[in-house]
């Protein structure tokens, strides 16, 4: 069955380009360039990844990420012609997967679509946690604690697992940021802080008993023992 994909973008030219791509790919898409009508089409029927498109003319891409977010862990890229680093900083922290500045070739987001969702294909569970706090599953790419696996971004679960296979190793943020993000020239310290900030709120949602990652001053981050 067709991968559903969901696109919100108001810039017909820009539309029709990524439809004709996407769907020579194979996927199912459901244009539409307002937010009232994104929230609309994904409370019919979810799909299986949402693009959506920042500056809309009744709002923007980042508040139907957050409606999304009260109830789905669903994957999201972002499209937009705004690249500042506080907006790919503020994507990030809504929970998107990725974030693509136009221009843009209509390959490449393709290319990272189906990227994506390899990551998130639903796998079988796996056996019974055992008694670490922390679970690495590097075959599915998830993450269990304290006996439930977490909803993570591909971020997340990529600085997470490189914490996790290394316990009380310190790793300076640029250290993560070459071992965790695809291009670390078009990423800031403010992200790898961001995510870790994510990443615990996860854990803690999660049941973890203590604060699992630690900062050092200066130095960077671990994961505790």
């Amino acid at each position: 069955m067709a991968h559903r994909i969901l696109l919100l973008e108001d810039e017909q030219a820009i539309a029709d380009t990524l439809l004709y791509s996407l769907r020579s790919e194979g996927f199912e898409v459901m244009h539409v360039p307002l937010v009232r009508e994104a929230l609309a089409a994904f409370a019919l029927q979810a799909p299986d990844l949402a693009i959506l498109d920042v500056g809309l003319p009744d709002g923007n891409g980042f508040d139907v990420c957050r409606a999304i977010r009260k109830t789905s862990e669903l994957p999201i890229v972002f499209l937009t012609a705004r690249s500042e680093e506080i907006d790919r900083i503020l994507g990030l922290e809504l929970g998107a997967d990725d974030y693509v500045s136009k221009p843009f070739s209509p390959r490449e987001v393709c290319a990272r679509v189906k990227a994506i969702l390899r990551r998130s294909a639903v796998r079988p569970a796996a056996t019974a946690p055992d008694a670490a706090p922390l679970q690495l599953d590097e075959a599915a790419q998830r993450i269990r604690c304290a006996g439930q696996w977490l909803a993570l971004t591909r971020y997340e679960y990529r600085l997470l697992a490189t914490l996790l296979k290394r316990p009380q190793r310190i790793f300076s943020r640029a250290e993560l940021m070459d071992l965790v993000w695809d291009d670390a020239s078009d990423t800031a310290d403010r992200t790898v802080d961001a995510h870790i900030k994510l990443v615990r709120a996860k854990l803690r949602d999660a049941g973890a008993s203590a604060d699992l990652i630690q900062t050092h001053r200066h130095m960077g981050y671990s994961l505790s023992a």
